[in-house]
């Protein structure tokens, strides 16, 4: 596994004129957030040693290098989920790549299905904590030596510094954005009423089937982690209603640019 991360970092150091201090990785129907970026490179994963394919609708599956603010920045137009068959070391495999090339802050997207009854659909919500309910982790097997330590500390795992940050930018700017945890679960079926109101019990506020490993993945490699995700849906256990891959696409596109807007701040403010 080391050695296919480090033809991959030699084969993207190629590519790029500058290294990149800060990585970003988008979810569903998100694709937008790479569109601001004064793109420099773009890659297919087809393109890229070793990396693995996107399959789900609403990820283009593209790795792009340009600018945001002025900053370097190494982007994932789309992720890989374990429901599609993926392994977490295959999932995590761009967050340890992006380790290689320099990156130190890891700005993570997604949609995830509201959980909490006082969100609504269309919010942003800053992740605090997560409830790791996959099964999987990705750092099972072997301990990566060069990247961290074989039980790295999960007790701040989501930056406390870039979240005042974006609280701050939220607010100056006037998006309103929530705080919560997010709930991971493997997909790809979703949740059903009596799942649902597990999760809100455990104290989950939102739920999805990503971010969880990529964050795991990050701190690992001592990355500055902050993850702010879509509601595009919200469950609530007593009057369920049935949700579509559309619907949740359309809810992550219409919300894409005020989480752009957040994005392009903070970058504006890491350096």
């Amino acid at each position: 596994m080391q050695d296919r991360i480090a033809e991959t970092a030699r084969f993207l150091s190629s590519k790029i004129d500058s290294p990149p201090v800060i990585g970003m990785i988008t979810g569903t129907g998100l694709g937008s957030l790479t569109e601001n970026m004064d793109t420099r490179v773009s890659l297919s994963y087809d393109e890229i040693p070793h990396f693995a394919r996107s399959t789900t609708q609403g990820h283009r599956g593209n790795l792009v290098f340009g600018r945001l603010s002025g900053r370097p920045v190494i982007a994932l137009d789309g992720r890989f989920h374990m429901y599609e068959g993926y392994s977490p070391q295959e999932v995590t495999f761009p967050v340890r790549v992006m380790a290689s090339l320099g990156v130190k802050y890891l700005l993570i997207s997604s949609a995830v299905g509201g959980l909490n009854p006082l969100f609504k659909k269309g919010e942003l919500m800053a992740v605090t904590d997560h409830i790791n309910l996959t099964g999987k982790n990705p750092l099972v097997g072997p301990n990566m030596d060069d990247f961290g330590p074989r039980f790295p500390d999960m007790s701040r795992v989501y930056d406390s510094e870039l979240l005042e940050m974006a609280e701050k930018i939220a607010l100056k700017k006037g998006v309103f954005l929530r705080k919560g945890v997010y709930g991971a679960v493997m997909g790809p079926s979703l949740e059903t009423p009596a799942e649902t109101r597990f999760l809100r019990m455990i104290g989950c506020d939102a739920v999805g089937m990503s971010t969880v490993p990529e964050a795991i993945a990050g701190t690992h490699c001592g990355m500055k982690i902050i993850a702010i995700v879509v509601i595009t849906n919200v469950n609530l256990p007593d009057c369920m209603s049935e949700t579509s891959l559309e619907e949740v696409i359309s809810a992550a596109q219409k919300t894409g640019p005020s989480l752009c807007m957040l994005w392009d701040s903070l970058i504006n403010e890491l350096y």
